[in-house]
């Protein structure tokens, strides 16, 4: 009769085996998707209809290198993208009625603590980085989450987004972060 030594050593290697064979026949099937974005939810949404678009989500080729925050006008869409040029998040926002022109910027002042926007809705995680005629341009959300259309007539430069995704912002776009605005 073998040894006990042997008799383990043996059933070690045979499941090692089974693990293997069970692994490869895994690795050949299908895998989940992960999504990097994170989008408001569906009542804070401009458009609670609309079915989210993949290529939405694709950073832009003409929004440069490095770690940035990429703003798209055209898209309504924020990207955080670290040093290594990946996608850290990305986020729908909405923006106020003064765009910024397409280009490169630099975050210039931050301020964490709540106030009150220009269009009357208490805001925190501001992120200025230009001005168009007079009207700061920024990067926030409402303390309550909510994103309510800009008043009639207002010239307001403040582009929203959900709290979760304010505070992703705050932390990421640090004075002198990197902001690309894209058509």
């Amino acid at each position: 009769m073998p040894a006990p030594k042997v008799w383990v050593t043996g059933l070690t290697v045979g499941a090692i085996a089974a693990v293997v064979a069970l692994a490869v026949q895994a690795d050949k099937g299908t895998k989940p998707a992960v999504a990097v974005t994170a989008r408001p939810s569906a009542a804070a949404s401009p458009s609670p209809s609309a079915k989210p678009r993949p290529a939405s989500t694709a950073v832009p080729d003409s929004s440069g290198t490095g770690r940035r925050i990429v703003y798209s006008l055209a898209l309504k869409r924020v990207w955080l993208i670290d040093a290594s040029e990946a996608a850290r998040r990305t986020f729908a926002v909405w923006p106020g009625t003064v765009d910024p022109a397409p280009g490169k910027y630099s975050v210039s002042l931050r301020r964490g603590d709540p106030t009150t926007g220009s269009d009357g809705v208490r805001i925190e995680h501001i992120v200025y980085f230009t001005a168009v005629d007079g009207v700061n341009v920024a990067f926030s959300n409402a303390v309550d989450g909510s994103s309510p259309p800009p008043a009639d007539g207002a010239r307001t430069g403040g582009i929203r987004m959900s709290a979760a995704d304010g505070s992703a912002l705050w932390t990421f776009g640090e004075t002198g972060t990197t902001v690309v605005v894209v058509g």
